[in-house]
């Protein structure tokens, strides 16, 4: 399938920084939208090493069934899942290593939602509460389930999902690059249909706009992923633009 693609990072208006990075690889059909979090401009550095890690390892692996897989094989998903699962492993383990070279990084992590697109299948990987969401016949549909402390509560059915907009803990996330050594990285595939649109997102967004507005911005720009992706980050500006606002679209063309 052809790709059309378009990535708007956007500080925001109460931030100082942007410590979200965006990263798209043509070539390799990868796409990834990383939230780094830590003072100091430590959140910069930790999305931007991951990025990075994440397409180091997609790169290098492209082609070469061969290689030695760090981590062990997931013989439950495809190559490329591997690929994408492995890399945000590798990215994992390059964020924990820069962490322990320099104590101005302690406590740095980041947040990935990233995808990997092999003809009309699209490969899913997320950590964090970033989000993936497809946009499918002017109907919106969340992919990812947000790894948060308040996610957990509404899934305990202890709080509710509007509840959960305005708690004062809804940024604080249970999964990240950075976190734990182990790290458990949620993988799925998708088989995608012509005029099918991906969107990877920033919680700088959905904190600031619901699924609904989110799905009928993305509609009313008929396809044209540049106007989706600046009404997107328009809109959560418009709305107090709290956090850095990051956005990716992926449109999937015969």
């Amino acid at each position: 399938m052809k790709l059309t693609y378009e990535a708007v990072s956007d500080v925001g208006r109460k931030r100082k920084g942007n410590e979200d990075s965006v990263f798209v690889n043509p070539e390799n059909k990868l796409f990834v939208v990383a939230d780094g979090m830590g003072g100091h401009a430590a959140g910069e550095v930790a999305s931007s090493i991951a990025v990075d890690s994440i397409n180091e390892f997609v790169c290098a692996t492209g082609g070469d069934e061969e290689i030695t897989w760090p981590f062990g094989l997931d013989e439950s998903i495809s190559y490329d899942g591997n690929r994408l699962k492995t890399a945000v492993r590798f990215a994992n383990r390059k964020v924990l290593e820069i962490t322990k070279e320099k104590t101005e990084y302690e406590g740095m992590a980041t947040t990935v939602a990233a995808v990997l697109v092999d003809g009309a299948t699209a490969n899913l990987a997320h950590v964090g509460d970033s989000r993936i969401y497809l946009v499918r016949a002017a109907t919106l549909s969340q992919l990812t389930s947000d790894h948060s402390w308040v996610n957990e509560q509404i899934q305990s059915g202890i709080i509710s999902a509007e509840q959960a907009r305005s708690h004062p803990l809804r940024n604080v996330v249970t999964r990240a690059l950075g976190g734990r050594t182990d790290l458990q990285v949620d993988m799925q595939s998708r088989e995608m249909e012509p005029g099918d649109i991906l969107l990877l997102c920033s919680d700088g967004l959905t904190n600031m706009l619901p699924d609904d507005e989110i799905g009928s911005l993305v509609s009313q720009a008929a396809g044209d992923v540049k106007r989706a992706a600046r009404d997107l980050v328009d809109a959560a500006n418009a709305r107090g633009g709290e956090d850095n606002i990051t956005v990716l679209l992926i449109k999937f063309e015969e």
